[in-house]
């Protein structure tokens, strides 16, 4: 059912963004209400897009971060699962590439969500306002767009070699270990910089009074999570074989990380001046060691 009513669905997702992206930026002239900095320039398109609101919610409920995580991330899983459902009425069964592909976004799913507390530290959270542009992207980008392999997969499912299918496993690992290692070393320090696991890593101090660590997962490029995270996304696209349309999210996402890096540094400079030239002679390199 899923597979057939793709459109339909995908419209559905598209509108709730529009119209819970009208109703945050409506919200967001309620006197009283902490505006992010980025998304009130006074032009009302991009003020609409970038959103105008740091924080907004209903009550308790942080309408922000519960975007950033449930409804994109178990979209995206039931997605999956349906592309595979459908992959098993066409042929009698699940392809091993469409089970990779369902096994490896589903780790991430269930990574994301286990480790929530992770996300309160991220520009997104801590930053950008909730506008057309996150809301967009969580609850329609990160589905249809993360889901696209297990889609392509249901039609075109290419004869791997076993040693082709162990080397994607590997490369998972090596993506999900740099990933998971390097945010969970970067999570505790921010919370705890003389916890016993962090304690040892060596440390440049800023002006500001901030520590930056320039050892560990964290020596070897400034930002070391976005190689593994971009791995992850390439072993998610190999299993679709030389069908090109699959590669798209690793592509999209390499770009988006060094965006994300730029912006970062811009971000870093104005904050840490001088400190932050410093940093960067301790860890020259960006994403991946000894390369970029």
């Amino acid at each position: 059912w899923v597979y057939d009513q793709y459109v339909s669905i995908l419209t559905g997702s598209l509108l709730i963004s529009v119209l819970l992206s009208i109703y945050l930026y409506l919200s967001s002239f309620v006197r009283g209400k902490l505006l992010a900095e980025g998304g009130n320039s006074g032009v009302s398109i991009y003020d609409f897009f970038m959103g105008r609101e740091l924080n907004p919610r209903i009550g308790s409920l942080d309408l922000k971060e519960f975007c950033e995580l449930y409804p994109g991330l178990i979209g995206w899983t039931i997605l999956n699962l349906g592309m595979a459902h459908k992959q098993y009425v066409l042929t009698g069964s699940v392809g091993i590439p469409m089970l990779l592909v369902n096994g490896f976004h589903l780790l991430y799913v269930l990574d994301a969500m286990y480790y929530e507390r992770a996300i309160l530290t991220t520009m997104d959270i801590t930053t950008d306002g909730f506008g057309f542009m996150l809301a967009f992207g969580d609850l329609t980008w990160v589905p249809f767009t993360y889901s696209l392999q297990a889609r392509i997969l249901v039609d075109h499912t290419p004869d791997l070699s076993p040693w082709f299918l162990v080397a994607i496993l590997l490369l998972k690992i090596v993506g999900y270990t740099i990933f998971r290692g390097s945010n969970g070393v970067k999570d505790q320090f921010r919370r705890d910089p003389n916890h016993p696991s962090v304690s040892h890593l060596k440390t440049l101090k800023t002006e500001r009074g901030r520590l930056l660590m320039v050892s560990g997962w964290w020596g070897l490029a400034r930002h070391i999570n976005y190689f593994g995270d971009w791995l992850m996304g390439l072993s998610w696209c190999l299993p679709c074989g030389k069908n090109l349309l699959a590669y798209f999210y690793a592509i999209y996402f390499g770009v988006l990380l060094v965006h994300r890096d730029s912006r970062d540094d811009h971000f870093c400079r104005i904050k840490y001046g001088k400190d932050w030239d410093k940093y960067i002679k301790l860890v020259p390199y960006r994403f991946i060691p000894y390369v970029y």
